[in-house]
């Protein structure tokens, strides 16, 4: 047997899959849903294109992301390009570029498919990921973060998702810390990895007013009124008051918003955010481990503030209320089409008879139809 006899059609790359039927329109039915609250925000959607050149994709904030990018050759040009392993860097070129001269605040929402070269640790274990966000362009403020947060959480709610968290961090914040500090360069990174790690015993090992400062801090982590209180009463130097000071504010921001959204803190978490320059966010939901979505600030190409979340739609649908299925109406061959239409705008899903049958019913059962159309008389197939 020749190898192309025995290769198995189905068989797909390691991390990629194929949605059928409910899976797709389940995801369909929700991206949609996202989008339709976004754009009630004001925020407008765009399309990147799946491939970019490299030079292109993979400057500025899209540097953090070049280790996961596929690359392939273009054969028109000769220039490398890069299938897109995050959607947000190419909304900041959009901003920085194609709409450079759009009023700002620009608000821009976006929906489609991202490939890694690998799973991104814990927060995805495939190679093609949806992505579905916004971004809010323009001020760096309080008001823009807490802004991405409520949108995201509407839309979250929309779902049918419950009892979600946003977990809070500011990455600048221990970096600042331990620069102040003095340490050397060895030491410096130990104590980053130590942090990195969770490793108490680690953060420790340099002793003085640094490691129990950040001991402190990474003891802290948890509902955001402790770690702010805790922060409050923490010997700062100047920078790393300011990062404190204004994830104080964004909480107190979000908290008039949403009175009753819960807020965690992690004040020395920086793992995974490679370019952002201020408040960040990572969505969960109870009775799932999987993280729904993250985001934060950062700058643009030309170093325009910008706030945006992505959401994992893969793992969020996972946790969300599945959508009622369309009733699915099999439309004999002596149906009438003017009653079949109005089935079908009143959101009823009707199958066609494509050759004469013999037996209505048997074939309304064989395709899962619920109910029969014959003439102008809709009865249930039971």
């Amino acid at each position: 047997m020749t190898d192309s006899q025995s290769f198995n059609l189905a068989l797909l790359p390691a991390g990629f899959t194929d949605l059928l039927p409910r899976d797709a329109q389940a995801e369909a039915d929700g991206t949609e849903t996202l989008m339709s609250v976004f754009a009630s925000h004001g925020y407008e959607r765009v399309r990147p294109p799946l491939l970019e050149f490299e030079e292109t994709l993979l400057s500025g904030s899209g540097a953090a992301v070049a280790g996961q990018a596929f690359r392939i050759m273009d054969p028109d040009t000769r220039r490398m390009m890069v299938l897109r392993p995050d959607i947000t860097p190419q909304i900041a070129r959009i901003a920085s570029t194609r709409m450079a001269a759009t009023p700002r605040p620009l608000r821009l929402s976006y929906a489609g498919m991202s490939v890694l070269t690998g799973g991104s640790g814990a927060r995805e274990t495939g190679r093609q990921i949806g992505q579905t966000g916004i971004e809010l362009i323009g001020p760096d403020s309080v008001q823009a973060d807490a802004e991405i947060v409520a949108v995201t959480a509407e839309a979250i709610a929309r779902l049918g998702v419950t009892d979600v968290s946003f977990d809070l961090t500011m990455p600048l914040l221990a970096p600042a810390i331990i620069k102040a500090s003095g340490l050397g360069q060895d030491e410096t990174r130990a104590l980053m990895h130590a942090l990195d790690r969770k490793d108490a015993a680690g953060v420790a090992a340099p002793g003085g007013e640094v490691a129990e400062i950040l001991t402190r801090l990474l003891q802290a982590a948890g509902p955001a009124d402790q770690v702010l209180a805790e922060l409050e009463r923490a010997v700062l130097p100047d920078e790393a008051r300011s990062y404190s000071t204004r994830l104080a504010e964004t909480v107190r921001e979000i908290r008039r918003r949403l009175p009753a959204l819960r807020l965690t803190i992690d004040p020395v978490e920086f793992r995974g955010w490679k370019y952002h320059t201020g408040v960040c966010f990572s969505v969960y939901a109870a009775g799932s481990r999987e993280e729904l979505g993250r985001g934060g600030r950062y700058l643009c190409m030309d170093n325009e503030p910008a706030c945006g979340l992505t959401l994992r739609p893969d793992a969020l649908f996972r946790v969300a209320v599945p959508r009622k299925k369309r009733m699915r109406v099999f439309i004999s061959p002596d149906a009438s089409e003017q009653a079949a239409e109005r089935l079908r705008e009143e959101g009823y899903a009707t199958l066609a008879a494509l050759e004469p049958v013999a037996d209505v019913r048997a074939e309304a059962l064989r395709l899962a139809c619920s109910h029969i159309l014959q003439g102008d008389s809709l009865n249930p197939v039971g």
